[in-house]
């Protein structure tokens, strides 16, 4: 963290990458976010030099927390999702950190760091115990955290319930996909948050994805015990949980 409270956060997403420096106190960005359209190829190379441009734009010259949406182990992307396959196996951290000059960073799955930051100032800052946040959209991301802690890599979108993966049952994308009404998609949701909440007994689940914005359509619907409540930061969450994690040494 900076003497004013601030550490920098970056989110890489299939279409943008997106970034600001964030007021830790608050969970707020110090500035309008900066975005730079994701590369296409979005190869590691050409997506660092996205990181790099956007890093300049900012003035930003300590260290920076980055998310992907990738399974990531010891800074080593392991899986691609909505970014090019040449990533998998990828040391990012090493490469981010080069390109940037030698500075510190992490980088960390984009659902664990929109989870840290739901956590801490948003949807979920009033839970003690165990949340657990689910992204809906092309697929399911996850991300388990108990008191503030970070199971990371948690990829609860594949984990099979009555006979399916989760995402291939309630995704966004299967709404739209298959035409489903919101009552009908919720049954499904429904499925999968029974199925969890038999396994993990979280205090909450907290929501997020697009479809989180129209939450009073189909949270109401749901017929799973625990309490679902919808995401907060919307656009901000990837970013301020990169920032997080950089400024206390996370580094799944």
């Amino acid at each position: 963290m900076s003497a004013r409270g601030h550490a920098f956060g970056i989110d890489i997403g299939g279409s943008g990458v997106k970034g600001a420096a964030v007021d830790l106190t608050t969970g707020e960005l110090v500035h309008k976010r900066i975005k730079i359209a994701t590369p296409q190829p979005s190869t590691p190379q050409a997506v660092t030099d996205a990181v790099t441009e956007l890093v300049a734009q900012a003035g930003w010259e300590g260290p920076v927390g980055i998310t992907l949406p990738s399974v990531v182990l010891e800074g080593v992307a392991q899986t691609a999702a909505n970014i090019d396959k040449a990533w998998i196996g990828t040391d990012a951290r090493t490469l981010f950190s080069e390109a940037l000059g030698g500075r510190a960073v992490t980088v960390l799955n984009d659902a664990d760091a929109a989870g840290l930051a739901e956590d801490r100032y948003g949807a979920a800052k009033e839970f003690d115990g165990l949340v657990v946040l689910l992204t809906f959209g092309t697929g399911i991301g996850s991300a388990l955290l108990f008191q503030g802690t970070l199971v990371p890599n948690s990829e609860l979108g594949h984990l099979e319930i009555g006979g399916m993966e989760s995402e291939h049952r309630a995704a966004a994308s299967v709404k739209d996909r298959d035409g489903l009404s919101f009552a009908q998609w919720a049954a499904e949701v429904s499925i999968v948050l029974s199925g969890l909440e038999k396994l993990f007994w979280p205090k909450v689940f907290v929501a997020g994805g697009g479809i989180s914005r129209d939450a009073e359509q189909w949270i109401p619907l749901l017929t799973n015990r625990t309490q679902v409540i919808p995401a907060h930061l919307e656009n901000t969450a990837g970013i301020v949980g990169a920032a997080m994690a950089i400024d206390a040494g996370i580094a799944p």
